[in-house]
């Protein structure tokens, strides 16, 4: 005997579409998940665009914390740009180990878990799920300062504005990861190509003599008095400021996966690319502040001789420079204002591709919640997409938008990932040596990389938890442990239920005989299809249960079976208490008492509506019976739907005619059948 099973395709979309196909898109069949994978020149704007915007605020704020000093503190600021430069090229070259490494996409949390041990791997997933929080919320102010640089007269709606830019963002995202791409890359490359050449343009027009000239540069900035130690930290704090353009290096490592054949090779060459353009924006737009004299105070009223500083917001460095370069309110003015604040608000997509994939690593380990890891309708995590979104309009929404806040909680999360993801890549060298391998001389020279690595980023971790802990950061050192608790509570949890439900050799299971049972109400159609469903289903015994609760009605009930001439026996159980619930179950538990292991089955209507209003106006009983008779051992549960004619708004049908007519070949309103006596055994009496 032979048995031929074709598959269809029961994927059809229904010509009208609902509004979350207008804003999402059509699903995707799994079988065009490798088409969804990133050639290099879409993986850069993708993965790379929060680097690189960062080097629209990061000067900001190493120039701005400098000015806490005073004017003269700005002589310190070249060299200070030279150290975050060089940490960059180690970094960069440390990732491109991790890369090779480790190509799974788990990034500094997998080579943390694997080398470092369980705690470890979850210490630094949890300081990167806050960073890309904070990634998406630092990208989103910011790009709105920019906006609000250019037209002031949007000041007063900052929060909203940046509320509904991570709204757009995340539908965008929600359309899966080839249509975002192709929707930051444009943006991406026009910033990179027009900052270039505003500091070209800048450059030439020094070279040539004709220096510009910032529109702050004639402000004196009163300066706090500095003792030597607050000299110290005051560079210190300028130097983890400036560190905020090494943000999102780690996403590219996390992405891998995301990444066409040949992945590992793809990535490591985006990787590159990614921190070559950084460092020589990050370079000339420091170059640039410095010539043209932008002094951006921390607080506009620190600039003497600034009118309104109250009311009047300061415009950033990079408006600063452009007004400078090309001419206040020019063409190539709003170009570059444009420009920066479209790669601001894009660089939290590094965050919505790095912390949905991050999330379903985690989830796959048992450390997040099931629902991270699966696949949306346009082939992306869109759990954590929404996830994301949400906690980052809740920190917007807290924090007013203010960027200067914000920055404070910023790159805590991920020097600790850089930290520990450096220290798991040297463990993880020195066990490939033990073995003795062929290629020890390139093995030995990735750990040197490695070991220079956890140690640069070692040191600007302590460097940033001092000089920004008091600073608001310590909010994140809250925030931390919470998140470790909780997946570790999650990890537990998954652990024990594994260990509750595997096959053991105790654990037998040997139900003999079925019994079905259809609860009725009222003489209605949803009834009789349950009863249709439950004879089709042909059960060893079945019977029809009604919970009395109104003599009246139950009457009118037996007088309608007898004229419908069901052969179903139809039982009364008095309920003195009105409760559906408890009667039943006692029916059921004194059933299985006589029966031994045998299996009951219970059918339940249940309708299906289509307004969310018509919710409040049915009772769901079923629901709630569902949810009791979910307890009891050995009873198994039928929903059978019925459609209302409002359901057309959800599934494009309508209800059907009377069930099991199609079936039996019976007409809509069948012929009279010759009446039968009761069949009703009442109980409870």
């Amino acid at each position: 005997m032979s048995c031929n099973v074709s598959e269809e395709d029961t994927g059809s979309i229904p010509e009208s579409k609902s509004p979350k196909r207008w804003i999402i898109g059509d699903p995707l069949p799994t079988a065009m998940l490798e088409g969804e994978l990133l050639p290099k020149r879409i993986a850069l704007p993708i993965f790379a665009s929060d680097p690189l915007s960062s080097v629209a605020y990061a000067p900001q704020e190493l120039l701005m914390i400098l000015l806490i000093g005073g004017l003269a503190f700005l002589s310190f600021a070249p060299w200070i740009a030279a150290c975050v430069i060089l940490l960059m090229v180690v970094v960069v070259a440390s990732y491109r180990q991790l890369v090779k490494a480790y190509p799974s996409g788990g990034g500094d949390y997998e080579v943390a878990h694997k080398n470092l041990g369980e705690k470890a791997g979850v210490v630094v997933a949890s300081a990167l799920l806050v960073d890309y929080i904070m990634t998406v919320a630092v990208s989103v102010a910011s790009g709105v300062d920019n906006i609000i640089s250019a037209l002031p007269w949007l000041a007063p709606e900052r929060v909203w504005l940046a509320v509904g830019f991570v709204v757009i963002l995340a539908a965008i995202n929600l359309r899966g990861v080839r249509e975002s791409g192709k929707a930051f890359a444009i943006p991406t490359y026009f910033f990179v190509a027009s900052v270039f050449v505003m500091i070209v343009v800048g450059i030439f027009q020094t070279l040539t003599g004709n220096a510009p000239i910032a529109e702050s540069a004639n402000y004196v900035v009163q300066g706090e008095s500095v003792a030597q130690a607050a000299l110290i930290l005051l560079l210190l704090r300028s130097f983890a400021s400036g560190c905020a353009a090494l943000t999102g290096v780690e996403a590219i490592a996390n992405g891998v996966p995301a990444f066409r054949v040949p992945k590992i090779k793809n990535a490591q060459t985006t990787l590159v690319l990614m921190g070559g353009i950084a460092i020589t924006l990050f370079a000339g737009l420091i170059t640039m502040a410095i010539i043209s004299g932008v002094h951006y105070a921390e607080s506009a009223c620190h600039l003497v001789g600034y009118v309104d500083c109250e009311t009047v917001p300061q415009r950033s460095l990079m408006a600063q420079i452009a007004s400078a370069t090309f001419g206040n309110n020019t063409i190539l003015f709003f170009a570059i204002q444009a420009g920066t604040a479209l790669v601001l608000l894009l660089a939290a997509n590094t965050a919505f591709n790095g912390f949905p994939l991050l999330g379903s690593v985690l989830a796959k380990d048992g450390y997040a919640p099931k629902a991270l890891e699966t696949r949306g309708d346009r082939l992306i995590y869109s759990n954590g997409v929404l996830v994301l979104a949400l906690m980052a309009c809740i920190i917007l929404i807290v924090y007013q938008a203010d960027l200067t806040q914000l920055i404070q909680l910023y790159i805590i999360g991920v020097f600790i990932s850089f930290t520990l993801g450096q220290s798991g890549m040297v463990v993880h060298w020195i066990k490939l040596l033990k073995t003795k391998p062929d290629n020890a001389k390139s093995i030995r020279r990735s750990m040197s990389i490695n070991i220079t690595g956890a140690i640069f980023t070692g040191i600007v971790l302590i460097v940033v938890t001092i000089t920004k802990f008091t600073h608001g950061a310590w909010l994140v050192f809250a925030v931390m442990p919470i998140l470790y608790l909780l997946m570790l509570g999650v990890n537990r949890y998954y652990r024990d239920v594994a260990r509750e439900i595997e096959v053991d050799d105790i654990t037998t299971f040997g139900a003999k005989g079925d019994h079905a049972i259809v609860l009725v109400g009222k003489m209605q159609k949803p009834i009789l299809k349950a009863l249709d469903y439950a004879i089709a289903a042909r059960h060893r015994s079945i019977e029809a249960v009604h919970v009395s609760i109104n003599e009246v009605s139950t009457a009118q009930l037996e007088l309608d079976w007898i004229h419908q001439n069901i052969h179903v026996p139809l039982r009364i159980i008095n309920s003195p208490y009105r409760d559906l619930s408890w009667p039943l179950i006692q029916h059921i538990r004194e059933h299985r008492a006589q029966n031994g292991s045998e299996i009951v089955t219970v059918y339940l209507p249940q309708y299906i509506v289509g307004h969310w209003w018509e919710h409040a106006l049915h009772n769901h009983k079923s629901r709630r019976l569902k949810l009791k008779l979910m307890l009891e051992h050995g009873v198994a549960i039928s929903l059978v739907p019925w459609l209302l004619d409002s359901s057309d708004l959800l599934y494009g049908r309508r209800s059907r005619a009377m069930p099991g007519e199609s079936r039996r070949g019976e007409p809509k309103r069948p012929v009279p059948r010759k009446p039968l006596g009761p069949a009703s055994k009442k109980l409870g009496r």
